[in-house]
């Protein structure tokens, strides 16, 4: 997919992260993968993102994503595939690269690992992987990989294929700086972790779209969300709130890392076997799968 078609996808609905799913040897599940992705790709994604956050891009390892990436490609049907990109410079472009041969319709470039940059340290980090694919990329703003809206700008005159931004900072102020001086160049992603709980605030921001990580195991009700999300209907979307995502956020907010694992016992409620979440992640307690699974009862598949 060229970057401009990709740069449509990416506004043109409901975004979000399949998890990568492993067996008891700890290898890639393809098999599981691909039946997972191809129930998902039933609920009107716009985009799916192989090896994103949700899909434990940072417990890959780069030999493993492309075949993450052609699994996805192969049972998503006519959906978009964005692969997960990240860590240092060298390693970033590598991973692009393997990503883009391996069918990605696009990259998301992940916050560098550890280190703190400067903005020109971060604009030389973002132009190294846009101008190592044709492919389009889209940046994460999140941790330490905060773009200010002048990079942003300057990277956009030099990157052609840059094509979106996601944000994950919660920092209002500086994303609707960002979509003011911006404009329409880019596409603008939610990126907050379970992102529907702040999708009023981000849609004031000039944001529209989000991925959304229980897309992985309750996906019409996620479609149902950002439908009323988008049409206004705060009635319908404070329900949804009250009934499933303040509960849901009680159980992600448990522990560090249960905004991934929560997700995943999401899925292996609904009968897909996702098998465990890889360390330094640690899966949800007996009991904390009980609570999630009333929660997910009334949307089972």
């Amino acid at each position: 997919m060229d970057p401009i078609s990709l740069k449509a996808a990416l506004g043109a609905g409901l975004l979000s992260f399949p998890v990568t799913p492993f067996n008891d040897d700890d290898r890639f599940n393809r098999a599981v993968y691909e039946d997972h992705v191809g129930w998902l790709s039933g609920f009107g994604a716009s985009v799916l993102f192989a090896a994103g956050g949700t899909g434990e891009f940072f417990s890959l390892t780069p030999d493993e994503l492309p075949e993450v990436v052609r699994a996805a490609k192969a049972s998503a049907g006519a959906t978009p595939i964005v692969s997960g990109c990240g860590y240092g410079t060298k390693m970033a472009v590598r991973i692009a690269r393997l990503a883009e041969e391996a069918g990605a319709d696009g990259i998301l470039l992940l916050p560098q690992y550890l280190i703190d940059a400067s903005q020109d340290g971060l604009f030389a980090h973002v132009k190294a992987v846009c101008g190592a694919v044709d492919i389009g990329v889209m940046v994460y703003n999140r941790d330490n990989a905060i773009l200010s809206a002048d990079t942003l700008a300057r990277l956009c005159e030099v990157c052609p294929n840059l094509v979106g931004f996601k944000d994950g900072s919660g920092e209002i102020g500086l994303v609707r700086q960002i979509t003011a001086t911006i404009g329409d160049r880019l596409t603008y992603l939610g990126g907050m972790p379970t992102a529907e709980l702040f999708a009023d605030a981000y849609l004031g921001a000039g944001v529209t779209t989000y991925s959304s990580a229980v897309f992985n195991f309750v996906p019409a009700l996620a479609q149902e969300f950002y439908t009323a999300l988008r049409a206004g209907k705060t009635e319908t979307t404070n329900r949804i709130l009250r009934d499933f995502f303040f509960p849901f956020m009680e159980i992600r907010n448990r522990r560090k890392g249960y905004a991934v694992s929560a997700v995943k016992a999401g899925v292996r409620l609904q009968g897909f076997d996702s098998g465990p979440v890889r360390a330094p992640l640690t899966d949800l307690t007996a009991d904390e799968v009980s609570m999630l699974e009333k929660l997910v009862a009334p949307h089972r598949r």
